[in-house]
């Protein structure tokens, strides 16, 4: 062998790279999963207008190869080592291109952009909307299809893809152009990337990513035509959807010297699923991050929620589709850095035993809603809110009371989750910055009566990239495989009897819980003009 012959280790990698929202991260894997070298670079937003959040593509793509280089730079080792590439990234945050020239007509326009929340809002209010949910609701009254029980009850929002590209095609004169002229490709960060890699050979993106958009139809398993007539997409811009695990091509060889085949390409949260080994049904994987993000695995059929779950592809590999049904709230590390900003605490390590200092919250109630609240209450218009102050309240007070609400709406996600799916639990486990919080840890195991389980590391999208890619490499075998390099740091017990109280922990929050609901009550719809 060549490598052997200029000395270099016949030892192979993985390469995965997760786009996150923050941060690109690239880490390099050996065959048990151990990160032999890692590169990290800063993602940095920009604001143009007031409510409007962007990336800079070109940058975004300069840090995506900055971290690849400097990973297996990190790692010792040589590009040709690498078996297998996998890519995660954050999902429904999209640009529109030349088909020809490759060159964005804008920037990535994110998640948190709220550039179209006019155009939501007064879509959510149109006729057109009333009318499809009166036919859905008669169509399912007659067929008891459940999906047309859920096209009754669809409400769209700014976070999906849908009215941010309804409005970039109505803004932007050259997107309208290139459209007309059959010269404009969508795509998700994922779909660019790939375009970007393999020097615009390939235009694709995966079912994970297309079915957290909104404009995919998990049920058909295609870009829903429906849809894109109701709200005037043309189908052309749309790239293939490919399996999550698959050939999607090689690097070209002038980005990192070698060519190198990339296998898989995830959104995130899926991707922490998968690195989190929840692949039966009934397991259950809390993100705790910016946001929470709560999956059940449903397996092969998407779950129809009418509370604001969402059901989404976790993946597809070969002919294997497994859903998920989602919930998430969305400021729960946002929460904590706000405290922070406030010199609450210094270090986000000191809040755990600040949190245990106190015997309670003194009657403090948080509710964490700085972006609305999400399922199962669905208000845009909630504020966030600190209640119930005394005299007598300390920064420990506050700290605990912000950490508790962590875990409440775990358990407001939680039983949403298992009300609406009736999936048996089978295991649960917990990924993401705030999962190294053990107060909001052992909170969260008591309030749900069930073993919750922490990682080695805390970086799962980019395990989960990694894992669906060497699969596909043939660098693993099996999933059995990966659940035995799976490494749990932690595992958190539910405490049935307190010494010495005789109460469950369920109980003895009963009365804070039961604060805690009023407060969430008071704080909806706060913002009436909104």
């Amino acid at each position: 062998m060549g490598s052997q012959r200029n000395g270099f280790h016949k030892e192979r990698f993985v390469l995965s790279v997760d786009v996150g929202t923050t941060s690109t991260r690239c880490h390099v894997y050996d065959k048990e999963a151990t990160v032999r070298g890692s590169c990290t670079t800063k993602i940095v937003l920009q604001y143009p207008e007031v409510g409007h959040v962007e990336i800079d593509p070109e940058k975004l793509w300069q840090g995506f190869v900055s971290v690849v280089k400097g990973a297996v730079q990190d790692a010792g080792i040589q590009m040709h080592q690498v078996d297998a590439l996998g890519i995660s990234t954050q999902r429904s945050t999209f640009t529109t291109w030349d088909r020809t020239t490759g060159v964005p007509f804008h920037n990535f326009i994110t998640w948190q952009d709220q550039r179209a929340a006019g155009l939501v809002k007064s879509w959510n209010k149109s006729c057109t909307l009333k009318a499809i949910h009166g036919v859905m609701k008669v169509a399912h009254f007659l067929t008891r299809q459940k999906r047309l029980l859920a096209a009754s009850l669809i409400v769209f929002s700014t976070q999906h893809v849908t009215f941010r590209l309804v409005w970039v095609l109505t803004h932007y004169r050259q997107v309208a152009q290139a459209v007309a002229e059959g010269n404009c490709c969508f795509g998700t960060i994922d779909t660019w990337l790939l375009h970007k890699l393999t020097n615009g050979r390939v235009f694709a993106t995966d079912y994970s990513n297309a079915s957290a958009t909104g404009i995919f139809d998990s049920y058909q398993m295609c870009w829903s035509s429906f849809l894109c007539s109701l709200v005037s997409l043309p189908f052309s811009i749309f790239p293939k959807v490919l399996d999550t695990g698959c050939d999607f091509g090689s690097t070209d060889p002038s980005i990192f010297g070698v060519s190198l085949p990339v296998k898989s390409v995830m959104a995130d949260q899926q991707a922490a699923m998968f690195g989190e080994c929840c692949y039966d049904v009934g397991d259950v994987k809390i993100t705790m991050g910016t946001g929470t993000f709560m999956d059940i695995n449903t397996g092969c059929k998407p779950h129809t929620s009418i509370a604001g779950l969402y059901p989404i592809v976790g993946w597809k590999i070969g002919s294997e589709v497994v859903y998920l049904a989602e919930g998430n709230s969305a400021d729960t590390g946002t929460a904590i850095k706000w405290a922070q900003e406030l010199d609450l605490f210094s270090d986000v390590q000191e809040t755990s035993s600040m949190a245990y200092s106190v015997s309670d919250s003194d009657g403090v109630c948080f509710v964490p809603s700085f972006s609305g609240l999400q399922a199962p209450f669905n208000d845009p218009k909630a504020c966030a809110s600190l209640m119930g102050l005394k005299p007598s309240t300390t920064k420990c007070h506050l700290v605990r009371a912000i950490l508790e609400s962590v875990a409440f709406r775990n358990k407001q996600l939680f039983e949403t989750i298992v009300r609406e799916t009736h999936i048996p639990i089978v295991k649960i486990r917990v990924d993401g910055g705030v999962s190294s919080n053990d107060f909001v840890m052992q909170l969260t195991a008591d309030l749900l009566g069930k073993k919750v389980s922490r990682p080695h590391k805390y970086e799962m999208s980019c395990l989960g990239a990694a894992f669906v890619a060497g699969l596909e490499a043939g660098f693993w075998k099996t999933r059995e495989e990966l659940k035995r390099l799976h490494c749990t740091d932690k595992v958190f017990s539910p405490r049935d009897l307190r010494s010495g109280h005789g109460q469950s922990p369920t109980s003895e929050y009963s009365s804070v819980l039961q604060s805690w609901d009023r407060a969430i009550q008071r704080s909806m719809n706060w913002y009436n003009k909104a």
